[in-house]
């Protein structure tokens, strides 16, 4: 999606991201480049390489035991977003915002100053996955538990004009749960897309929302997305969102 907007010229003046979009809009708005949008696709179609998920079912199991909360330590994610991003937000040159979960307080909280790569780490700390992350007097989970697609945010920050880089999941239509694991899914889902439709049925006038296709077509609950190690097929949707997206943004312009 990235490629496509670079390719055409449209630039970012604010990004704001949840979870694993945290990562990838912090790396676009320290350098919004094709540069950048290859070593994105070096990361995620390389994840194996990186370590950070890189642990046996007994060592993650042992982890787990050990700690109660979470299968894998974010130090190796910790290690890569060091060597990669700047220390702090004011070290941007684009205005980056991101998300997280605060536990203690059960609301969102918004990081736009201090270090970079801990609000990252809190963004993207999936439960059960990775651990919590402890910022002040408070401890973070993923943002995606809370705001998971920020349009609202972009807006109340003076955006005019937003395009949203989303993972495919709100293309999948919803049908009815067939097992215990697939009416959490389900719950979760209805949940999250119930706020992007709020957020898109009541952008203010004059505000405009492009919600880019990813070229999806894989059903919402297909097993195989429950994998989170397996990457396997990461370049071909990165190429399938770049020609959805690329058709999408001609169609409009025209």
């Amino acid at each position: 999606m990235m490629r496509a907007l670079l390719e055409r010229d449209i630039l970012p003046d604010l990004v704001v991201g949840t979870s694993i979009g945290a990562i990838n809009g912090a790396l676009i708005a320290a350098d919004p480049t094709a540069d950048t949008v290859e070593r994105l696709e070096k990361v995620w179609t390389n994840l194996e390489d990186t370590g950070v998920f890189a642990s046996s079912i007994i060592s993650q199991a042992a982890s787990l035991v050990r700690t109660k909360t979470h299968l894998h330590s974010n130090a190796p994610l910790r290690k890569l977003l060091v060597k990669t991003l700047p220390a702090n937000f004011s070290d941007l040159p684009i205005r980056f915002e991101c998300v997280a979960a605060s536990i203690e307080r059960a609301a969102e909280h918004w990081f736009n100053s201090g270090p970079l790569v801990e609000a990252i780490l809190a963004s993207c700390a999936v439960p059960g996955i990775l651990p919590p992350v402890k910022i002040g007097d408070e401890h973070f989970i993923d943002g995606g538990t809370v705001n998971s697609i920020p349009i609202g945010h972009a807006v109340a920050m003076g955006a005019k004009t937003v395009y949203v880089l989303h993972v495919g999941r709100i293309e999948r239509p919803l049908t009815r749960p067939r097992n215990i694991w697939e009416v959490a899914m389900i719950a979760f889902e209805v949940a999250r897309r119930h706020r992007v439709a709020r957020d898109l049925a009541t952008l203010p006038e004059g505000t405009t929302a492009h919600v880019l296709p990813t070229g999806e077509t894989e059903k919402w609950n297909n097993p195989k997305q429950l994998r989170y190690r397996n990457f396997a097929a990461a370049h071909a949707r990165i190429q399938q969102a770049y020609e959805a997206t690329s058709a999408y943004l001609d169609a409009i312009s025209s």
